[in-house]
């Protein structure tokens, strides 16, 4: 018996399906959409393969058939196998409760040896200096203060320590915080974006804008709270 998505419900019916528990031990942990979006992927594609099989009745040896099919038949990269090993371990794992033995069968994918990409000094500050404004102060951020895209736009100015010269990344990957350098040269362009930033916002404020609409239930739970906040 199979879900909407293809997968087989548990073995003793009545519980959730497969794949909504392995959502659910995947959001629990807090990892992002996209792992959990590619780890859904992986279980289906590996019940799939074995003829629409629940994956509580397999064990090591078809995990194994699996891994090296992909390595060997779909020529997948190293990085894609282990996605893939990564996915069905947290499976067995956290969903099935179950550990997993020996995988020393399986047929790796070789992983190329290439030297890494890195751009030199003046590489970088030739694509800086084909931005500016907005632009050029998050691609400034991002590579002096080596921040991930969504790290820069979530970016908060509590989060700005100017004082100690670093920033807080809070909720990066893995959902962990950190601390990175603010870098020197930033300070006095990110304190005149606050300024930009906060004439605009007390422009909109004057105007009757700059406030959003919150949900009814807030005005319940904080009841003398004054009324444009809610």
């Amino acid at each position: 018996m199979t879900d909407k998505e293809g997968a087989p419900k548990s073995p003793g019916g009545g519980e959730p399906k497969l794949l909504d528990q392995l959502r659910g031990a995947l959001g629990a942990r807090h990892y992002s959409p996209r792992t959990e979006e590619a780890y859904c992927h992986w279980v289906r594609r590996f019940i799939f393969f074995h003829n629409v099989r629940h994956p509580a009745e397999m064990g090591e040896s078809d995990i194994n058939t699996f891994l090296t099919h992909l390595a060997v038949k779909e020529k997948v990269s190293a990085s894609t196998q282990n996605q893939a090993l990564s996915a069905l371990l947290f499976l067995y794992r956290h969903v099935l409760k179950r550990e997993i033995g020996d995988l020393a069968q399986v047929v790796r994918a070789r992983k190329p040896k290439r030297l890494p990409v890195v751009m030199t000094r003046q590489e970088v500050k030739a694509v800086l200096d084909q931005l500016e404004g907005d632009k050029w102060l998050m691609a400034s951020l991002m590579y002096g203060a080596g921040l991930r895209l969504m790290e820069c736009l979530r970016l908060r100015v509590q989060e700005i320590d100017f004082q100690a010269s670093e920033i807080i990344v809070r909720d990066g990957k893995g959902g962990k915080d950190r601390r990175t350098m603010l870098p020197q040269s930033l300070v006095s362009p990110l304190q005149e974006h606050m300024l930009k930033v906060k004439a605009i916002h007390e422009r909109d404020l004057a105007e009757g804008w700059g406030r959003v609409q919150m949900p009814d239930v807030l005005s319940r739970k904080y009841p003398n709270a004054p009324a444009e906040w809610r």
